[in-house]
């Protein structure tokens, strides 16, 4: 096959790899987006749960209190009634005290049962507001949830169209070639084949020697770039691009095509101690 439909085979299969992986990251992300909501919702259920739990302690102490002060009450009266039976000082002094005691404990179990009261008041509220919200949360997370799988199911199927035009490209492509060139879009935001103009790498910018350029530029093989790893291909651009051509040598490299995992690292290394970040 000419380089040239390769080149171009090699673009449009850019396009169709770059747009593919981003529907992927983007079905791999959607469930992501209601792990938030996920989490009031428990922080919802759990306080529901606690507040319930409050309640029911609360419920049982009030009942107690209603108990303690009846008692306290009926004590009371008992005592002022036998007020008409007493005959002795003692003994009115005595049961005078009595009434006296259940007076103050019936004063303090009346407060505590108002507590009570107020405190069950106050937790039922919460815990109809508690149920009201994670009703309204429940409903959110699963219209959201359908929504989720509406639009992953539509992603998936954008992508299976994708694979499908991908297929029809890649026969006559070099497996090896497809293997790094997709490997490479991954890690490049998208970009695997750029051009080089006037001897430098539209892909990381860096200059390439002379008599590698000169290699991209007749097109008779693949040649990946040395620096960041791209797929390259010569593209016309004027100017001062005849004299670069034309300059001495300055400097060579050879093998590129047949560039292996370790130069696929190397070629890493390079952009980091050019100091570029070319992924942003």
């Amino acid at each position: 096959m000419p380089k040239e439909d390769v080149f171009e085979k090699l673009r449009k299969l850019q396009e169709i790899l770059s747009e593919k992986i981003q529907l992927e990251h983007e079905v791999e992300e959607a469930p992501k987006i209601l792990v938030t909501q996920e989490e009031l919702l428990a922080r919802l259920k759990k306080s529901f749960i606690d507040k319930n739990v409050e309640f029911e302690k609360s419920r049982v102490s009030e009942a107690e209190f209603r108990n303690l002060l009846a008692e306290a009450e009926s004590h009371r009266e008992k005592s002022e009634k036998n007020m008409d039976a007493v005959s002795t000082q003692r003994e009115y002094e005595a049961l005078d005290k009595e009434i006296r005691d259940a007076a103050d404990k019936e004063q303090q179990y009346r407060k505590e049962l108002q507590k009570e009261e107020r405190t069950l008041a106050e937790l039922d509220e919460q815990i109809k507001q508690n149920t009201a919200l994670i009703e309204a949360q429940e409903q959110e997370l699963g219209e959201r949830k359908t929504g989720i799988e509406v639009e992953v199911a539509d992603k998936k199927a954008q992508i299976a169209n994708l694979e499908k035009a991908e297929n029809d490209l890649i026969p006559g492509l070099d497996p090896e070639v497809l293997f790094k060139f997709e490997r490479i879009i991954r890690n490049k935001m998208g970009k695997g084949i750029v051009a080089i103009k006037n001897g430098v790498c539209m892909g990381c910018h860096m200059v390439l020697p002379v008599q590698f350029a000169n290699t991209v530029r007749q097109g008779e093989e693949i040649v990946f770039c040395p620096y960041c790893s791209r797929i390259l291909y010569y593209e016309e651009s004027g100017g001062d691009e005849a004299s670069y051509f034309d300059a001495g040598d300055s400097g060579s490299l050879s093998d590129l095509d047949d560039i292996d995992d370790e130069d696929y690292d190397e070629g890493e290394e390079e952009e980091e101690k050019a100091g570029i970040d070319y992924d942003e």
